[in-house]
């Protein structure tokens, strides 16, 4: 049956949505992480039989089914499971070119060492717009698809000042979540001259780009930028009211989490190599103004074959822990959020219940965002509908597409079949 629909694309009036088996709201969102971590149903505020109405984008009402008030149309989900849209706080999908064939040569044996960036910034440099957009257009919708109804996007593969910055303009039609990566590596053209290409990412690039993001973030780590050098980065963009992250300790043990810590990063990302002082460091962090998120990218241990961060550890001391798809050409070229839950409860030990957490109000918190995912009343009204009973599915039948309907500011952006049920049957 049909509808309906606003020049806005949202259904005019209020939307029940009810006979939700399972409805994960994220109900303890605000108090922050367990000492044990996140472990039970309890934790995720699972409500049975549930019901909830939108209107006007936001979710107006929550509870049981059998106290529901009217609304203008009825979905019925049949005993299907709801959770809130997932938070990818991670993603690099501003590039053009292909790198399958380093991707095929790692799992023939090379080791990926970070050089693959420059194949990648060189590809891109020649693209058009168009070309840009429409490739980000497509991993956009991948995401939503895939139930990612926030995320964030990076530049980082311009590394010129125009470069960089029409990658941020283009990233901005998508998200308001946009991050300057002008510090990804340095490019081939500054090979000699590391002083420089510091200059002008701290200078003239983040002239071109500040207006057009929100965060700043550096690669801290062995082919990239030094402890000194990504302090310098990111303490430009503070200066010029930019938010730090920080891509962390991927490749090998480093100072990029403490230097995350150091500054107040909101993220410090990837996280695999890890010593005592990195995971204190991150721990004492949680519940303060400054929480500094490890998010984990587990597609990009799986697409390097490289070892998995240690998410229990983390989780134990106490951090705060979100799960990202790091999708980009080179690493990690995936848009699931549940393939990464997936692999973060197989390979890196974490409970279901932790993972859809780490997907949702870990992401958030990366984010700094608290109004995005949970399912509360004033929240906007960002819904995976899944084809499963349970949110366990989500890991228990891996590889598997379970969203039968993606809700986004109160529209159905993805659905199967067209389900709409009037309200008075």
């Amino acid at each position: 049956m049909t509808s309906d629909v606003s020049a806005q694309g949202r259904p005019p009036g209020s939307t029940l949505v009810t006979g939700i088996g399972e409805l994960v709201t994220n109900a303890r969102a605000n108090e922050g992480p367990t000492r044990s971590g996140h472990n039970s149903d309890d934790d995720l505020g699972i409500m049975r039989d549930a019901a909830l109405v939108i209107s006007d984008g936001v979710v107006a009402w929550v509870g049981p089914s059998q106290d529901a008030p009217p609304a203008d149309r009825r979905i019925i989900c049949a005993g299907r499971a709801v959770i809130p849209g997932f938070v990818d706080s991670h993603s690099h999908v501003i590039f053009a070119g292909d790198r399958s064939a380093e991707f095929a040569a790692r799992m023939a044996g090379q080791p990926y060492t970070a050089g693959g960036i420059r194949t990648t910034v060189a590809a891109t440099r020649a693209a058009s717009d168009e070309a840009l957009r429409r490739t980000a257009a497509g991993l956009t919708d991948e995401l939503v698809r895939s139930g990612s109804t926030t995320f964030e996007i990076k530049s980082g593969y311009g590394l010129t000042v125009e470069d960089e910055a029409r990658s941020l303009r283009i990233a901005a039609e998508f998200t308001s979540e946009t991050t300057f990566l002008g510090a990804h590596v340095v490019p081939a053209d500054y090979a000699g001259d590391r002083r420089g290409y510091l200059d002008l990412v701290t200078g003239p690039m983040l002239d071109a780009c500040a207006p057009q993001a929100r965060w700043v973030d550096v690669f801290c780590d062995r082919g990239a930028f030094d402890a000194d050098e990504a302090r310098e980065v990111l303490t430009a963009g503070m200066a010029r009211g930019l938010v730090a992250r920080v891509h962390a300790n991927q490749l090998q043990h480093g100072p990029g989490v403490q230097v995350a810590v150091e500054v107040g990063a909101a993220s410090a990302d990837h996280c695999t190599h890890l010593s005592d002082a990195d995971v204190l460091a991150l721990a004492d962090s949680t519940d303060t103004p400054t929480t500094t998120v490890a998010t984990l990218l587990p597609g990009a241990e799986f697409s390097t074959r490289s070892p998995y961060p240690d998410a229990r550890r983390l989780l134990d001391a106490g951090a705060m822990v979100a799960l990202a798809t790091d999708c980009n050409p080179g690493t990690s070229f995936t848009t699931s959020m549940p393939l990464c839950i997936a692999l973060a409860v197989r390979e890196m030990h974490m409970t279901v219940a932790e993972a859809l957490w780490a997907a949702t109000v870990g992401g958030a918190t990366a984010l700094r965002r608290a109004d995005v995912g949970r399912v509360a009343v004033g929240a906007p009204a960002d819904l995976c509908v899944l084809d499963a009973p349970s949110y366990v599915h989500l890991a228990y039948r891996p590889g598997v597409d379970l969203m039968h309907q993606v809700w986004r500011n109160g529209v159905a952006v993805h659905h199967r079949r067209t389900d709409w049920i009037n309200a008075d049957g």
